[in-house]
């Protein structure tokens, strides 16, 4: 086999592992509940979309086993070379983009009207507010996520698209918004796909990808306790209707996005 082909089978190998490894811990885990509970009124579904601790236990058993899993079979780097270059200052403006980017995405999700659907809305919420909600959202699913389409697919697609980088980085993104099963996630995380594989790609090391994730998810949990209904909330519903509120909601995040990025540039030139 070719180095293309075998670079096309690989990557599809990472893409599929993580969807089945996704896909099977859920199932496996209502499986038994209804096994040790049984009740003829229960129904897989309902079980699947209402059950917080069954979600949350799946969330955190699939992202350590895909962990375990891509480490194991050295689909992705162990290499600690990023770290030791003490790269403190680029990650301090990553988060600073970060935090710049929520408000802008949030405006485009409501512009392009998708929304998440109610019930995975309702279970989203209630995850939110729960301490291993945070462990399974926060903490593992960005390390795991960053594993597999930055630190595996992102790098076997660079190899095969060589100086073709961003086809690359779209298709990247175009498959992390994939696995997120519905559109409202497909385009907060194909956005932000382009942004982790730009990082990545100036980097080699999804040490910076991490970062950006973390941030993004736990500036989303913070906000889900603090003001509770903000995770579901749209930008003219933060802004309470008015233009001008929601004007400067925009202009302040662009005021962090903007020189974070120019920053970002002349930190990772390549």
């Amino acid at each position: 086999m070719n180095k293309t082909g075998k670079t096309i089978l690989d990557t599809l190998l990472y893409l599929v592992t993580f969807v089945i490894i996704q896909l099977a811990i859920p199932l496996i885990l209502v499986v038994g509940y209804m096994h040790f509970n049984p009740d003829p009124q229960q129904d897989f579904g309902n079980i699947l979309t209402q059950n917080v601790t069954l979600n949350i236990a799946s969330s955190i058993i699939g992202s350590l086993i895909v962990i375990a899993l891509f480490i194991k079979l050295g689909w992705v780097s162990r290499s600690r070379a990023y770290l030791v270059s003490r790269p403190w200052a680029t990650l301090t403006w990553v988060a600073v983009a970060t935090i710049g980017l929520i408000i802008p995405a949030a405006g485009l999700e409501e512009l392009l009207k998708v929304e998440l659907p109610e019930q995975l809305q309702l279970l989203f919420t209630r995850m939110m507010h729960q301490p291993l909600g945070y462990v399974a959202i926060g903490i593992l699913a960005p390390l795991a996520e960053e594993m597999v389409f930055r630190g595996a697919i992102l790098r076997s697609l660079l190899n095969l698209f060589g100086g073709k980088h961003w086809v690359a980085i779209v298709l990247s993104a175009a498959a992390f918004g994939a696995v997120h099963g519905n559109s409202a996630q497909f385009v907060h995380a194909f956005m932000l796909g382009l942004f982790l594989g730009w990082l990545f790609y100036r980097t080699g090391s999804i040490i910076p990808g991490i970062v950006l994730h973390w941030v993004n998810n736990t500036i989303v949990y913070i906000m889900a306790n603090l003001v509770p209904g903000s995770e579901e909330a749209t930008l003219s519903q933060l802004s309470g209707g008015r233009p001008m509120i929601m004007a400067l909601y925009v202009f302040f995040s662009l005021c962090l996005l903007v020189p974070a990025i120019v920053q970002l540039n002349q930190r990772l030139r390549r």
